[in-house]
């Protein structure tokens, strides 16, 4: 019998995970099946302790469950204990391991697959919420010139900050900050993260025009869609991505850790974006 993973999340419906895990599955030889675990707003916790009770080996987490996943597995790696987010579960000895690929996703796809260097960058990171807390940790590591964090609620992104800025201190990175949307009048970024989930209901927190540096480059976490945040920086100026390449290389992060094999990525986003 194939060794059983999936996704978790609500809504889950949409999700290009099993088409990815299957092809890296495919590529490296590895007998798995992989599903879509759509789980209730009130019933994460179940859901994930039934999953692995039936015999399933692995789980992605997806929105909105990421932190509660964080605080329901029994140990955590180096990278989500640091992020306070958890995407992959594991079964270890009888165990649920919480690890955070996020980070190691969103880096490579900008800097591997959009040659687009994170090093003495100003960076605007767009959220507070789970997905931003998996990223900033890689994001610090890149060593930007400066990273600011935004959101509607200030207080929420001034408690992530606090959390990283020892982190940022010893990496070197003295200009770390946040602001509420309104205060961005006047600022501009070389890279503009989107990691709100605002995109999911074709809305965008509301933006000061210029906020663009020449040259700067609009990451949209959400994939798929051409959002209203992507829709803005174009008519910005602004180069756009979507998150279609991290979620392929956190994929391919989860899989390594999953299955001791890290498949190749290149085939895969080609693959899902019709280009083979």
């Amino acid at each position: 019998m194939s060794d059983r993973y999936a996704v978790i999340g609500n809504p889950v419906s949409h999700s290009k995970s099993p088409l990815i895990h299957v092809a890296f599955a495919r590529q490296t030889g590895q007998d798995i099946r992989y599903d879509r675990l759509l789980a209730p707003l009130d019933g994460f916790e179940d859901t994930v302790r039934r999953f692995f009770h039936e015999g399933g080996h692995g789980l992605n987490v997806t929105l909105p469950f990421k932190r509660e996943a964080w605080d329901l597995v029994d140990s955590l790696d180096e990278k989500a204990l640091e992020a306070e987010a958890v995407n992959t579960i594991k079964m270890v000895n009888a165990q649920l391991v919480g690890y955070n690929t996020d980070g190691v996703g969103l880096v490579t796809d900008l800097e591997r697959n959009l040659e687009f260097p994170i090093a003495n960058k100003r960076v605007l990171l767009m959220g507070a919420g789970g997905a931003a807390h998996g990223v900033m940790h890689f994001l610090l590591e890149r060593r930007p010139y400066s990273l600011l964090v935004a959101n509607r609620t200030t207080d929420k992104a001034m408690r992530m900050v606090s959390h990283f800025i020892n982190k940022s201190k010893h990496l070197g990175v003295t200009d770390i900050s946040a602001r509420p949307y309104g205060e961005l009048t006047g600022l501009q970024f070389d890279l503009v993260i989107n990691a709100t989930s605002a995109s999911l209901d074709g809305a965008m927190p509301l933006l000061p025009d210029g906020l663009f540096a020449p040259g700067a480059l609009a990451y949209d976490m959400m994939y798929g869609r051409e959002t209203a945040f992507l829709e803005f920086a174009r008519a910005q100026g602004a180069a756009c991505a979507d998150g279609l390449g991290m979620l392929v290389e956190q994929a391919a992060e989860s899989f390594r850790i999953w299955r001791g094999v890290r498949p190749l990525t290149a085939p895969v986003i080609a693959q899902l974006r019709g280009d083979a």
